[in-house]
């Protein structure tokens, strides 16, 4: 075989790998973007009415790039609730289950989370020092209570340990956090609220890091409950199937969150 055929061989089969390359990697693109798509609309706000989302004649609703926030329009309560979103969860899908706390009167500030995912810990950070501003620009608030749901719930606890004399009481919903921080030792109230169907936040992994919240913190399982139906929002990727209604999910994580803010009779 001279080397002019050889040659012309090589070119045969480089032209016919070229083609597999290029089917594998449009492939990948079209699984990358369908994965994309799929992980955007599970975590898509879904059933929240515009009513929650307006001002009424007892509660105005103020949306911000930062915050999503329900005043109620008369209280005489001396707590507020702030509430830190879900990683890649939309305020306004925890609309449900708060706009109710102001209508009883208590103020509630839900911290939104820089692109969502607060993805680097700078972005957290920026998610943390929205929820101190929001104390800072509310001298009329003398009670605070701390919560927030999954990732929210870990930015909870870094709030709770950096600055414990802030707050009076600390809701952690949906969450495996504290996992990297001891909070053993706060001696303000402290309830974890967690689903038994969780997926996403499972049980045991919610049970194990038991030692790192003070002895006198209140268990709530909700049972049938999963990690989605904290909020109102699609089925998240690797959560569990629920065995509960997502109000009556909701109603007994409200529950937990009333009685905190309640505190002394607040």
């Amino acid at each position: 075989m001279g080397s002019g055929e050889a040659s012309c061989d090589l070119k045969n089969g480089d032209q016919k790998r070229f083609p597999i390359r290029r089917w594998v990697r449009r492939a990948f693109l079209v699984w990358a973007v369908f994965s994309i798509a799929w992980l955007a609309n599970s975590v898509r706000t879904r059933g929240v009415s515009d009513e929650v989302l307006r001002s009424s004649a007892t509660v105005t609703v103020s949306d911000t790039p930062a915050t999503l926030e329900f005043s109620p329009r008369a209280t005489t309560k001396s707590s507020a609730l702030i509430f830190i979103c879900g990683g890649d969860v939309s305020a306004h899908a925890y609309a449900p289950l708060l706009h109710p706390l102001a209508e009883s009167g208590f103020p509630v500030f839900v911290v939104k989370l820089p692109y969502r995912f607060a993805p680097a810990d700078s972005h957290k950070e920026a998610a943390i020092a929205r929820a101190h501003s929001v104390v800072t620009s509310h001298p009329d608030v003398s009670r605070w209570v701390i919560s927030g749901h999954s990732l929210g719930g870990a930015l909870a606890s870094r709030m709770a340990r950096s600055d414990p004399a802030r707050f009076a009481a600390m809701v952690l919903i949906g969450t495996t956090h504290p996992k990297e921080i001891d909070l053993s030792s706060l001696t303000i109230p402290v309830t974890k609220v967690y689903g038994s169907n969780d997926g996403v936040a499972p049980r045991d992994r919610v049970i194990a890091n038991r030692h790192l919240l003070p002895p006198h913190t209140r268990w709530v399982e909700v049972e049938g409950a999963n990690h989605s139906q904290f909020g109102h929002y699609g089925h998240q990727l690797l959560d569990g199937k629920a065995a509960i209604g997502r109000e009556a999910q909701q109603a007994v994580t409200r529950s937990a969150l009333l009685e905190a803010l309640m505190g002394d009779g607040a």
